[in-house]
Order: C-alpha cells, then sequence, then structure tokens
C-alpha cells in the first residue's frame, strides 16, 4: 500500500517533551496550541501523518504542516504566527502618554478629561483615544463614593455582626432591623405612559407630594421572613409599637438577637425600659457610617427598586397599602440573603483601601 514519502523522524530533547507533555495536559492551556503539541508527541513516536491525522481526528494537511513547522523552529513554530493587516499607527509612547496625562493631570477648566479633549491634548483621534481607554479599564466620566466608619468599636462590632450572620446561636432568632424612613407618596402631573415595543414606559418628570410615610421592617436572617409596619411618624413612639408587633408574632421561647443601627429613637429611655422588661432580647449595633452591615437594607434595596420608585400614588393609604401588599407577597415564598463575608475579610478590605487612601494623600 502505498503511504507517500517517509518523513523525517522527529528527534525531542528532554526538555522539549516536557514542555510538550505539559502543553497537551494542563487543562488551561490553549485548545489549539494542545492540538499542536498531540500532533508532535504522536509525529515523535514514529507514527506517520495519517495514523496520527486518524487519532486526532485531524486533516492529514494539518499533521504535516505543524509537524514541519516543529522540525523547523522547534517550539516558538507551534505559536501563530502575526496575521497580516495595516500597521500600528499609534506607538506606545502615544498609549504611555495616554494612560499618563490620565490618571496624573486634568484638562483646564474641568474636573475630568472627555475623550474630545483628550484627543485635543495628544493629537490623536477621540476614537482612538476611546480605545485605549477600554483597553486599559479606564473611565474618567465616572465617579463612586465611599464612606469610612469613624466608630471606635469599629472593629469589635464588625467580629460580632459577621459572626452572627455566620455562626448564629442554636434556638434563636436572628432580626436585622432598621426603618425606611419618608417615603414618598409621589404622583404624576400627566398619565403614565405605557410600555410599547421600541418604547420605554415614560413618566413625566414632575410630580405631585401626597405626603411620606416610614417602613420599619425586622429582617429574619435564616429564613428571608420580614415583620413590617407603616407609621406616619419615626419618633421612639412608633418605635415602640413596632417592637410590640415583633414581640406579637415571634415564638416566646427562643432568645432573640437584634440587629440595628445607631439612631437615636433606638436609644431613648423608653426603648431601654422596654428592653430591660423583655430580657430575652438581645442589641447588637453596627457601627457608625457602616448601614451595609445591617441585611435590613437589602431588602429596602428591593422593595424600592421593585415597588417603590416607579410608582403612582395619589394618597399615602395607597403607598401603604404597596407596601403591605408586597410584604404579603415576599413573605409567602420568603428567600433569605446570602452572606459569606467572613470578618476578617470585611476588616481586610478596610485595611487596604485605608492604605490606599493614606498614599494618595501623602
Amino acid at each position: 500500500m502505498h503511504t507517500g514519502r517517509p518523513k523525517k523522524l522527529l528527534i525531542l530533547s528532554i526538555e522539549e517533551h516536557e514542555k510538550l507533555q505539559q502543553w497537551a495536559r494542563r487543562p488551561k492551556t490553549a485548545q489549539r496550541l494542545a492540538l499542536r503539541a498531540r500532533i508532535v508527541l504522536g509525529c515523535a513516536e514514529g507514527l506517520p501523518n495519517q495514523a496520527v491525522a486518524r487519532q486526532l481526528r485531524v486533516c492529514g494537511a494539518t499533521v504535516g504542516k505543524w509537524r514541519e513547522r516543529f522540525r523547523t523552529a522547534r517550539l516558538e513554530g507551534l505559536a501563530d504566527e502575526p496575521r497580516p493587516g495595516a500597521p500600528r499607527e499609534i506607538s506606545d509612547a502615544q498609549v504611555e502618554a495616554v494612560i499618563t496625562r490620565t490618571l496624573e493631570l486634568t484638562p483646564p477648566q474641568a474636573t475630568h478629561w472627555s475623550t474630545r479633549s483628550m484627543a485635543r491634548a495628544t493629537k490623536l483621534s477621540h476614537m482612538a483615544v476611546a480605545r485605549i481607554w477600554r483597553a486599559f479599564s479606564l473611565q474618567p466620566h465616572r465617579t463612586e463614593t465611599f464612606k469610612l466608619s469613624a466608630d471606635p468599636f469599629f472593629v469589635e462590632k464588625v467580629r460580632d455582626i459577621a459572626g452572627l450572620y455566620l455562626n448564629p446561636p442554636e434556638h434563636a432568632v436572628v432580626l436585622c432591623v432598621d426603618e425606611k424612613s419618608q417615603v414618598q407618596a409621589l404622583d404624576r402631573t400627566r398619565p403614565v405612559l405605557p410600555l410599547r415595543p421600541g418604547l420605554a414606559e415614560r413618566q413625566s418628570h414632575d410630580y405631585i407630594r401626597h405626603g411620606t410615610t416610614s417602613l420599619f421592617a425586622a429582617l429574619e436572617v435564616a429564613t428571608g421572613k420580614v415583620i413590617g409596619q407603616c407609621q406616619r411618624r419615626h419618633r421612639a413612639q412608633e418605635f415602640l409599637k413596632f417592637l410590640e408587633k415583633v414581640e406579637g408574632q415571634l415564638p416566646a421561647e427562643p432568645q432573640v438577637h437584634l440587629v440595628m443601627d445607631n439612631y437615636g429613637t433606638h436609644k431613648t429611655p423608653k426603648v431601654k425600659r422596654w428592653f430591660a422588661r423583655h430580657p430575652r432580647y438581645h442589641l447588637h449595633f453596627t457601627p457608625t457610617s457602616a448601614s451595609w452591615l445591617n441585611q435590613v437594607e437589602r431588602f429596602f434595596a428591593e422593595i424600592t427598586r421593585r415597588r417603590i420608585r416607579r410608582g403612582t400614588f395619589t394618597h399615602v393609604r395607597d403607598l401603604e397599602q404597596a407596601i403591605h401588599n408586597y410584604l404579603e407577597h415576599h413573605n409567602r415564598e420568603p428567600k433569605p440573603f446570602v452572606w459569606t463575608a467572613t470578618a476578617n475579610t470585611i476588616l481586610g478590605k478596610v485595611k487596604r483601601f485605608c492604605e490606599r487612601t493614606y498614599v494618595t494623600q501623602h
């Protein structure tokens, strides 16, 4: 049977054989490079091109191509060759100049660069500037805010609350309690235009205020169930009424751990006396300026996004009814929020952020 011209035997050094085996077996290796490594290893075993092709399910021309590329250029021959195309018009020095100017300077009479102002300053096109920024994940038009807690017991409180979430006490209820105050009942001055193909729902920019309400909520960490109550004012009296409602809906036996912030309503003498009369309640206060430690804030974000922000209400009663309906619907199939951050993880992030801000200031 005709098998073609005999091929020159491939002889691999120990280093080449080990490298090819590594390329062929590592799961993260690019599949094209892994296939080329298997082709060369098969050829080095003395197999003809067609046998290697059948074994790897490729055509014989592919085996011949990479066999010859390896024979002439060894391991470097298995890498992709530069593709044809137009030569680069922007040099590395120009790219570096754009990045340096973006990070270290600001334009005159402006707080940040735009693609066109940077293009004028560097004599490049604004599209070239946009590509450079996109390649290096630079977004001068965006800004974010941050808040660092100055609580002297920040570390202790973080460890206390994070430990409560990750390892709650047995036979106890953990509740995250807070108030979403001053929820406005807003009505639009014109009817809402409904969603249409190609058109988003549209509301008039101006609105009419019909009063406010405050949502008191207690989120049960283990189940995701929420005990909620709307009240027109936001004082210690209203907070005490809410605590009575919480007490009435909880079983009488288990201990109760409350995660709360440092709002003055939570620490009035009347409230302290109420907790003294109910010794099964254990209070855990979040650090100042660290409301993100309270899981009920996540629920407030959900109800705002899903029900309140785009709602239209002609009276506070309508707003309160909408909130109560949402709570009822939520509690039919509650789902807890999954907390995964340990205290060490949180404190490590805060430490690294403080170090960056300190270096920036100095």
